[in-house]
């Protein structure tokens, strides 16, 4: 028997003990759409599951398939350094693997629809109206839909239009008076998505595709409508945000605004209709001058963002029921008791774990720095913000009180270049010093770093974390934070900070560990150490969490410590280009991934037991793009009570066999098969 075109892919993508990065990317997002039918899930959040999956195809084909399509027109013959595909080979394994996703999340959805059917939720398709909905839905498609509608008949004088990156179009083959013509039909995004019929018990709803498909005629009056198409297209969002020599006397913040403006118009990387089949699909295939394997099929729809608000059509209490129960972040008593944070953070560090931990004390403490005499300066590094962030106020605050502030803001942080642009232009406007980033290096460490000054005497106070000063992503991530006041730390923080100001990589630091420089070399040392105690009859042990592992040095790294019997144990969330269990190379190493409520974002590095553990908490994953193409940060977790602490969500997290899948040695992730009680380790974590 013959093995099908993604079986073909799959064996192509898996070379020895080495796993492509976009093949395991993409057995990743199949373990969140695998959560849309996961019955531990509640309906309303399956349903966001199935919109997250959504997203996050969307932007792979943006993202990482512009990027290899560009790699094929630039460097055809370039191989990847794992498995020695070309950038070619590796597009049509993809399009094999995503074809099969797109009826995988087909039948998803025809099953969640049928459940919201059975909890009152009807999603009603044109064929299925009443001829007095019908008429209802005519009316208000008349009325509400085509004043928003902008329309284009092909000729001379209106040739083909530009289609816009993920924005949905109806296109037409029009007759009258014996000549055939295109329509060309744009889908305001202001148009509600879901229109209410009547109003009874049973919510019954028509999406606008519906609609569209339905009374497209009446829009193009005048002409006869023979067939009807819906289209998205996909453009390559792959920016190229290097800078040379000629860019120097110019603003960065203007440069990036000019790149982010040619986003919209690259080239297209995907075409999705709802009728591939249809000759209107082979016209627009033809004048965008794409091959049929970039091109999708999908019969419903071709962004499922409406799910997040499906609840809004149930009564309030129904809605509790399909949602997850509430949860907020808690503050610790002692926390919220200190009449000063300043000063217990000098008598004790402070540990906060997003989201179970609020963000509010971290805020808290940045406020007090705003208008404490004794604070000099704050420094922070800034990624991703949240769209009202509570931590730019307080920074600008802190200018108004006469406090030296500094923000490295990175505006090449992917899709959020035009907020950090904002935010930026607000700090500055405040009065802070605006650093973007470093060099071609992106800044993607997460530090703060308060200088104080008592009578001749300099202190610090130390933030160090895994996630983004991000308000909004600190209720739905999971990352870890340490506030401290560590001495060496602080003087660490305040060079770091001085480093990035003048460009400088070539740095040694007392603690930290920092990327480009010293965080590979620094990890590698540790696992050597581990390597060394197992060849000499000791007990070597690496565990480790990461959301990403693609770093072929420290794979082969790990392949090397697992031939020398030191026990390994990965939570790797996403991408793992590294095959566990084979035989001779890597069967002392496992790997488990969890998606769950929440996205599992932190990054924990530890290596060795008992008295001679060393565990760092990262900003970085053990991808080629943080080591050596980052500012990154690893910062050292004391011995003590937030080693254990981090050590407890370690072990809770491997003790999963609820939303754990565990990746064998054939590259598949299966559910782990336990006798034990089960255990969802984020419910855990929330209980706790």
């Amino acid at each position: 028997m013959k093995d099908n075109p993604a079986e073909k892919a799959k064996k192509k993508f898996v070379r020895g003990i080495y796993v492509n990065r976009e093949y395991s990317w993409l057995l990743f997002n199949k373990r969140v759409l695998d959560q849309a039918l996961d019955i531990t899930n509640p309906l309303l959040e399956r349903c966001k599951f199935l919109s997250i999956f959504t997203s996050n195809t969307d932007e792979f084909f943006m993202v990482r398939v512009g990027s290899l399509y560009n790699e094929m027109l630039s460097s055809p013959n370039v191989t990847d350094n794992k498995t020695q595909l070309t950038p070619a080979k590796q597009l049509a394994g993809i399009m094999a693997l995503v074809r099969k996703q797109y009826k995988n999340r087909a039948s998803v959805y025809v099953k969640l629809r049928g459940e919201l059917n059975k909890a009152g939720l009807r999603i009603l398709t044109a064929d299925e109206l009443t001829p007095r909905q019908k008429e209802e839905c005519k009316g208000y498609f008349v009325s509400r839909v085509m004043p928003l509608l902008s329309l284009m008949v092909l000729d001379a004088k209106h040739p083909m239009i530009r289609f816009e990156n993920k924005k949905n179009y109806l296109i037409c083959d029009l007759e009258r008076d014996g000549r055939g013509m295109i329509g060309v039909m744009y889908v305001n995004p202001a148009i509600e998505r879901l229109y209410r019929i009547g109003y009874g018990k049973k919510v019954k709803v028509v999406p606008v595709e519906e609609l569209l498909k339905a009374f497209c005629g009446l829009a193009f009056s005048g002409y006869t409508v023979r067939r009807k198409m819906m289209l998205r297209v996909t453009r390559n969002a792959d920016l190229d945000t290097r800078v040379d020599d000629t860019d120097v006397e110019h603003d960065f913040s203007e440069i990036m605004k000019k790149k982010i403006e040619t986003r919209a118009h690259m080239g297209v990387v995907r075409l999705e209709v709802d009728d591939q089949s249809s000759p209107l699909c082979a016209f627009v295939l033809n004048q965008l001058n794409l091959n049929s394997s970039y091109c999708f099929e999908e019969p419903h729809f071709f962004d499922y963002k409406f799910f997040f608000s499906l609840g809004n059509y149930f009564p309030e209490e129904e809605a509790e029921q399909l949602r997850y129960p509430p949860f907020k972040g808690k503050v610790a008593e002692p926390l919220k008791e200190a009449e000063s944070l300043i000063e217990y953070v000098r008598r004790k560090d402070i540990y906060l774990s997003y989201p179970y931990d609020s963000m509010t004390p971290l805020i808290e403490l940045l406020d007090e720095c705003s208008k404490d005499k004794r604070v000099l300066s704050i420094k922070i590094t800034i990624y991703r913000l949240a769209n009202h962030s509570r931590i730019v106020d307080a920074l600008c605050r802190a200018c108004e009180h006469g406090k030296q502030v500094t923000v490295v803001i990175e505006l090449c942080a992917r899709f959020d270049e035009e907020n950090n642009l904002h935010f930026a232009a607000k700090l500055q406007e405040a009065g802070c010093t605006i650093i973007y980033g470093m060099e071609n290096y992106k800044v993607h460490s997460k530090i703060i770093s308060v200088v104080l000054k008592e009578g001749e005497e300099i202190r610090y106070i130390t933030h160090l974390g895994t996630g983004n000063y991000n308000e909004s992503t600190s209720k739905q991530y999971t990352d870890l934070n340490i506030i401290t006041a560590d001495e060496k730390i602080g003087q660490d923080a305040v060079a770091f900070f001085r480093n990035i100001a003048i460009c400088n990589t070539d740095f040694a630091y007392q603690r930290l560990l920092v990327a480009p420089k010293t965080l590979k070399s620094g990890l590698i040392r540790y696992m050597d150490r581990e390597i060394e105690k197992a060849r000499a009859g000791g007990d070597g042990e690496i565990l480790a969490k990461m959301n990403s592992l693609t770093d072929k040095a420290i794979i082969d790294k790990f392949v090397e410590a697992s031939c020398a019997g030191v026990k390994i144990r990965l939570i790797i969330r996403g991408i793992c280009c590294l095959l566990p269990g084979v035989k001779g190379k890597t069967e002392n190493i496992t790997v488990r991934s969890i998606v769950g409520r929440f996205l599992e974002h932190s990054r924990v590095y530890c290596f060795g037991t008992k008295e001679d553990r060393v565990m760092y908490i990262s900003s970085a994953d053990l991808m080629t793009r943080n080591t050596d193409k980052r500012v990154e940060i690893a910062a050292p977790v004391p011995h003590g009570e937030i080693e254990n602490k981090i050590l407890h969500f370690l072990q809770t997290m491997l003790a999963d066999n609820v939303k754990a899948r565990e990746l064998g040695s054939d590259g598949k992730y299966r559910a782990v098969v336990s006798q034990e009680k089960p255990l969802n380790a984020q419910e855990s974590f929330i209980r706790y």
